[in-house]
């Protein structure tokens, strides 16, 4: 039996493997959940499901949980830092980490260092610091397996390849709610309107970047990483009917794909499971009632946050980690409806233009890259003002 600790277990990707494991007895334990502040649910969870390990990053809601609490744990890990310490406990067998933003990147490097595999839903801890991380599993020769379908579809076309024989990698994108709406329209969304995806279930932050394509471009950065690819071989595709998730584009002229239904839990399952392939009685695709699969080439001036982080991609450095953060800094101040949706690339230009690109950076050079551009997006959006929404 696998033993499962799931970092982020209240979030969409969370609570889908709890699912998956739910859906699968006597192949997985649940040995530890964790959340931010969502204590409710955390809570509701460790009844079920009886972790031997809690954590909470909040450690005001952590102090809460541990008062008022029914079920019980080993041990209830609090912060950061709990969060790091709770990653490297020996009797995990596989760390799912479905924390987002770049909180996950300490957790992350910690369980590596603690030599555990990872089955990794986060996409923004790659995109910081993915030569350090990628390095890093590569000396503990620890397996990192994508969780997010587009790059669980990838890996699973290059499973058994010859990564000499890859020419391109295709990155599929639903998207999302405005890939056929001008760009007029798209400038002045409210929240609500941005926050209805077509085809998925997902957090706000993600749905955010969805709408404006960044998801891509964090896939892009990511992809690189995980598959030793440089920018110029990934191309990105609107494809609506997300269908075929991911394709690879080998030299002789063969492209492979991988296709399922839009259900987050058949890569999440594969990712618990491998080598092995489980039985499930998930949505399963119907050919006959597939009428068409389009493909769209993406609109870069509609979607600036896509040619932003091509622009990281090619220059690398910590601009990615400046092109995440102040991402991360917008998407938040419009969920709170301080800066309009067209502002975003706007904010995450300006800082970008604003950085001076550090190559080949070491892990404390990322870390204050992504502290400068917090702190720089939130400057420039308080001196604009009420004008960042115009």
């Amino acid at each position: 039996m696998k033993r499962v600790a799931i970092l982020g277990s209240t979030g969409s990707i969370g609570r889908n493997t709890l699912d998956v494991i739910r859906r699968n007895p006597g192949e997985f334990r649940v040995l530890a959940i964790t959340a931010n502040s969502d204590i409710d649910t955390l809570g509701l969870q460790a009844e079920i499901f009886k972790p031997a390990f809690i954590g909470v990053a909040d450690a005001v809601c952590a102090e809460k949980l541990r008062s008022k609490r029914s079920a019980q744990c080993r041990k209830l890990f609090t912060g950061l830092d709990g969060l790091c310490r709770l990653a490297e406990q020996k009797e995990i067998d596989l760390l799912v980490l479905a924390i987002s933003g770049a909180a996950a990147l300490r957790p992350l490097l910690a369980a590596i260092e603690a030599a555990k595999d990872i089955a990794l839903a986060n996409k923004e801890a790659l995109v910081m610091a993915g030569q350090v991380v990628m390095g890093l599993a590569a000396r503990k020769k620890i397996r990192i397996i994508p969780i997010d379908s587009e790059q669980s579809a990838i890996w699973q076309c290059l499973e058994k390849e010859e990564r000499c024989g890859l020419k391109y990698i295709y990155l599929t994108a639903s998207g999302g709610p405005f890939w056929n709406k001008p760009a007029k329209f798209i400038k002045k969304c409210a929240p609500e309107a941005v926050l209805r995806h077509p085809r998925w279930n997902m957090g706000e932050k993600i749905t955010v970047d969805s709408a404006t394509m960044m998801n891509k471009g964090l896939e892009l950065l990511e992809a690189m990483h995980l598959f030793g690819v440089g920018a110029d071989q990934v191309k990105i595709i609107i494809h609506p009917e997300a269908v075929i998730h991911s394709m690879v584009e080998f030299r002789d002229g063969v492209v492979m794909a991988q296709m399922s239904a839009t259900d987050m839990r058949i890569p999440i399952q594969y990712a618990l499971s491998y080598p092995r392939r489980l039985s499930n009685t998930l949505p399963k695709l119907d050919f006959y009632k597939l009428h068409e699969l389009r493909f769209v080439k993406p609109d870069l001036k509609k979607f600036p946050c896509l040619a932003l982080a091509y622009r990281a991609a090619k220059a690398l450095g910590t601009l990615p980690a400046v092109l995440n953060a102040a991402n991360e800094v917008s998407v938040s101040e419009f969920l709170r409806r301080r800066i309009c949706f067209g502002a975003i690339p706007r904010v995450i230009e300006i800082v970008m233009d604003r950085h001076c690109n550090r190559k080949n950076p070491e892990l404390a050079h990322i870390l204050e890259a992504d502290q400068w551009a917090r702190a720089e997006a939130e400057k420039y959006i308080a001196k604009k003002g009420i004008g960042v929404n115009k």
